[in-house]
């Protein structure tokens, strides 16, 4: 895709946001084995929680070629592995015959119209067996003005998620997190209304409420929360 420019800095707001990362990270770490494609890489802030020793070759791909050159950045001082692929680009510029073990959107889909047309694409470029893994930001209920400035065309609940899963897959697990981060996100929208994502705010919810989220989502069995994750198995 060329000339495309993602609008939003809230990649470098969320960079630090360690305990976020880890806690999602360890839903769905042990999918990723063989070949992993992370669609929609951003800055690469993700990737160091996601490489584990099954990855054999772990490529990112992100069509914004400023944030490509701040991937490119982080392995040239080794803050990343320099035997990471980087493409700059989108689903439609890999060939269709480089298959995958495991295709990843953290945060991604919701930034794509048609979500379903680019699942569908994902499908095409995953091997038998191979993993479906989908993060996004959930309940149109808590959809604000900062979503809108950051490219959002929706939040996700189950029932929405679903349908946008192409045929010829197995669904795994499908899961609320971050049932502290839903009140929240609730609050902010009713009393603050707060567009831009506030760093302060930001430290607060990942040291303090994404630790109590982590106990909480267990014991509600993780029947609501600010993010929805969803793994399916490609069967056909």
């Amino acid at each position: 895709m060329d000339n495309y420019t993602y609008t939003g800095n809230e990649l470098d707001v969320f960079a630090g946001a360690a305990n976020w990362k880890k806690y999602f990270t360890s839903i769905f770490k042990s999918y990723l084995r063989g070949s992993v494609l992370e669609v929609g890489a951003g800055i690469g802030s993700n990737t160091p929680y996601l490489l584990n020793s099954n990855i054999s070759s772990f490529t990112c791909l992100e069509p914004d070629r400023i944030l490509v050159s701040r991937i490119e950045e982080k392995v040239k001082q080794h803050h990343l592995p320099e035997l990471l692929g980087i493409i700059c680009g989108t689903t439609s510029d890999i060939p269709a015959d480089k298959q995958f073990d495991a295709i990843l959107y953290i945060d991604v889909i919701e930034h794509i119209e048609d979500d379903k047309a680019e699942l569908n694409r994902a499908r095409n470029l995953l091997k038998q067996g191979g993993s479906l893994i989908i993060l996004v930001p959930a309940f149109n209920s808590l959809y604000t003005e900062f979503d809108k400035e950051i490219g959002h065309y929706r939040r996700y609940v189950k029932k929405t998620l679903r349908p946008a899963i192409p045929e010829g897959f197995e669904l795994k697990k499908l899961i609320y997190l971050d049932s502290a981060g839903f009140f929240a996100s609730l609050a902010n929208k009713l009393l603050f209304s707060n567009s831009k994502a506030n760093p302060k705010v930001i430290k607060f919810w990942d040291q303090v409420l994404v630790r109590f989220s982590i106990l909480a989502d267990k014991i509600l069995f993780h029947t609501f929360g600010k993010s929805l994750v969803g793994i399916w198995q490609k069967t056909a």
